[in-house]
């Protein structure tokens, strides 16, 4: 089953689970529970931390972690775990961070390069708890639209039609079978 946020991240082949860790975390129980989906594989933008990496690149993932920016600071902890992989290993080493929040601060964004997560999307964390709990196969596909610095929103707004488009073509491409 192929997921998305919704709003401005529709495709017809998807559905729309909601915007952010809770939003996405209570649709999607719901809808695991109403059609036992083989496999979910949610579809969407994802910022970058690392400035180097090209932009509206698809790539696919399925190691997610839920790190708040105020970690790095030494302000806050965690007991929960914050560290989801769904399978042995993530993919090529990609792991993607999820919160209700986009980061700005280019700074504190390398701060999450060095501890090996390159990419930001709000929902990824919540489908992959989702999954581990019904113990359902699941990754993310994603395409990059913006670096995490003061400029997130709006070059998010401008990649966002390519980034779809590129995410439909290669949705069609790699995954027909699933169609």
């Amino acid at each position: 089953m192929f997921l998305c946020a919704g709003k401005m991240e529709t495709f017809a082949f998807a559905q729309a689970i909601g915007i952010g860790l809770v939003e996405c975390a209570l649709n999607l129980t719901q809808l695991v529970l109403q059609k036992n989906p083989e496999i979910l594989i949610f579809v969407g933008s994802a910022g970058s931390y690392d400035p180097t990496l090209p932009l509206l690149q698809v790539f696919e993932a399925n190691g997610a972690t839920q790190i708040e920016l105020s970690l790095w600071e030494k302000k806050s902890y965690t007991p929960l775990e914050n560290v989801l992989v769904a399978g042995d290993y993530p993919i090529n080493g990609i792991l993607v961070n999820s919160s209700n929040y986009i980061t700005t601060d280019s700074t504190l964004a390398l701060q999450f390069v060095e501890r090996g997560i390159a990419y930001e999307n709000m929902e990824f964390f919540s489908v992959l708890r989702v999954a581990q709990h019904f113990k359902i196969p699941a990754k993310g596909v994603f395409c990059l639209t913006n670096y995490t610095n003061t400029d997130a929103h709006d070059d998010f707004l401008a990649h966002s039609q390519e980034a779809n488009a590129r995410l439909e073509s290669y949705i069609k491409e790699q995954y027909a079978q699933y169609l």
